[in-house]
């Protein structure tokens, strides 16, 4: 009944003003995005408020590189850029697509939770050339390279084993060592040409009274070598050799449930450790915050006289805010996270990753990002060419523009808040006319199979070729957390639609929540949507 009654209010008004959305409040347009802090900028925690996950962190120069976990989503290894250790702008992608079988391309299956998981970023000086790898499907070693992360990455050899949670280390002689493993902990020795596996032996088994360690990162100081691990997901460990990368090994503690600096979030932990150009080091973990997912943070590390490194803590946890890094001016300012994308290039920019594989066929770039419906399908979650951004955090908005002229019977098009348990706005096309709707209950089950297609919960006719809609999602960590949408006929005014949609902030699908601009048919293939302008903003 309520949804009933919430349906003939949303006609009623509709009918009332002649044409939806006509008369209402008006509501700013996006800014063009924050600018980047001035040189000096102290560390303030988190270092970035988006689901950037299993970090890997390298110096190159007076570059410093990130790399995260995606999943499913394509492309897949994102790369950010710094010259400050604050400021950070999305770089690339270590993997252009993710070409490990027919499920990631949604065809005969699908990938959730699947694809890229904790893998390794690394930068070998001999032959200037960077390399990532990670282990696919529990199954085989990918490792790509390029000469520069903007650059084209190249699938560089496939070694048939597992290197689980891997990390790389290129030792002074330019030998290439990986260390991975869960809880049993092995060191790989790679060939001169990274191509193929030299010898790999087990360097650690983790005691009972830890359990579980993982997420390897390989590091060498002052003649020692270190492998960081990470006790899922309230610790961190390291374990250091005076005797060569295959060891002994000892162990140490750096960190137990140790508060962290995000209210509501978990325990700082996993990631990696970098060198400053001024000797300096850094520790960049990340925080489970969902239902955002999981956020960098960033604090000094110091080292005992014995060579044990130790975390810099502000009362006995991790701290909100650190003194700026101590480093050279930047050549340059990053480009902001947030702002404004009309899709006037020929590619998408990196802040971009696609539900799955797209079907490049069906989608094209400039003047607006055209995407052809790639699916017949009933179920968001089974359909191609759904397009992602991650969302910022504590709240952030998403505003789309879509031009729907094109669009045919059966068609669905809009903006999605996606994950496990979703929800979307946007336009339903059937006989001829076109329809707002809100729907929500779009849920997977345990194995991230379809559980629910959805819901509609909200829904009012509209005659217009062109709609904006808008998600404002607060994804600050913990339950009850909401989006709420709303739309427009002229970008100007905007009027909520629909009921507010509780966010799931269950951890089991690892990433957090993300927009999504998607358009699918139901019917047949042919119709089409112009997506012409993204507006990201905070709060």
């Amino acid at each position: 009944m309520a949804r009933h009654r919430l349906l003939k209010a949303v006609l009623a008004l509709a009918a009332a003003v002649g044409l939806l959305f006509g008369g209402l409040t008006a509501s700013p347009r996006p800014d063009a995005g924050a600018q980047p802090a001035p040189r000096g900028a102290a560390i303030t925690n988190p270092i970035l408020w988006q689901d950037f996950a299993d970090v890997d962190i390298i110096r190159v120069g007076d570059a410093y590189y990130y790399s995260a976990s995606t999943m499913h989503y394509s492309p897949g290894a994102p790369i950010l850029r710094s010259y400050d250790l604050v400021n950070w702008e999305f770089a690339g992608h270590s993997v252009p697509r993710l070409d490990f079988g027919a499920k990631y391309d949604l065809n005969g299956g699908r990938g959730y939770v699947r694809g890229i998981w904790a893998s390794f970023l690394n930068h070998r000086k001999s032959n200037n050339t960077f390399y990532w790898g990670g282990c696919v499907d529990f199954a085989k070693t990918h490792i790509y390279t390029a000469a520069s992360v903007d650059g084209q990455w190249t699938k560089h050899t496939t070694i048939d084993k597992c290197y689980y949670d891997a990390g790389m280390l290129v030792d002074d002689d330019d030998t290439m060592y990986v260390a991975y493993g869960n809880t049993t902990l092995s060191v790989a020795q790679l060939s001169k040409d990274g191509k193929t596996e030299v010898r790999s032996q087990q360097v650690f088994q983790t005691p009972s009274n830890i359990g579980t360690l993982e997420g390897s990162r390989f590091y060498k100081r002052n003649g020692s070598y270190y492998i960081f691990v990470t006790r899922p997901a309230n610790g961190q460990y390291i374990l250091k050799s005076t005797s060569g990368p295959f060891g002994p090994y000892t162990v140490q503690q750096v960190l137990l449930n140790l508060p962290g600096p995000v209210a509501g979030g978990g325990v700082p932990h996993q990631g990696g450790m970098v060198q400053t150009q001024n000797g300096d080091w850094y520790y960049m973990a990340f925080v489970d915050a969902y239902p955002g997912g999981r956020i960098p943070v960033l604090a000094p590390v110091t080292w005992t006289a014995d060579g044990w490194p130790r975390l810099q803590t502000v009362n006995n946890r991790w701290g909100t805010n650190y003194p700026a890094p101590n480093l050279p001016p930047p050549p340059r300012p990053v480009k902001p996270m947030l702002g404004t994308d009309t899709f006037t290039g020929t590619a998408l920019g990196p802040e971009w990753e696609w539900n799955h594989n797209p079907d490049t066929t069906r989608f094209s770039v400039g003047n607006g990002l055209r995407l052809q419906t790639a699916s017949v399908t009933g179920d968001l979650y089974a359909a191609k060419n759904t397009l992602t951004h991650r969302i910022p955090g504590p709240t952030s908005t998403a505003t789309i523009s879509l031009d729907l002229s094109a669009m045919r019977d059966g068609d669905r098009t809009g903006l999605a808040m996606l994950r496990d348990s979703s929800a979307w706005l946007g336009v339903k096309r059937d006989g001829g006319r076109n329809r707002v709707v809100m729907v929500n209950n779009l849920t997977m089950d345990g194995n991230w199979n379809t559980k629910t297609t959805g819901t509609e919960v909200a829904g009012a006719g509209f005659t217009g070729n062109r709609i904006w809609l808008r998600a404002n999602a607060d994804i600050r960590p913990g339950a009850g957390r909401q989006a709420r949408f709303s739309c427009s006929a002229d970008g100007v005014n905007f009027t909520s639609f629909g009921p507010g949609f509780t966010l799931n902030s269950d951890w089991q699908f690892f990433m957090g929540y993300r927009f999504a601009v998607f358009n699918h048919a139901t019917q047949s293939l042919g119709g089409a949507v112009t997506l012409q302008r993204f507006d990201l903003t905070t709060p």
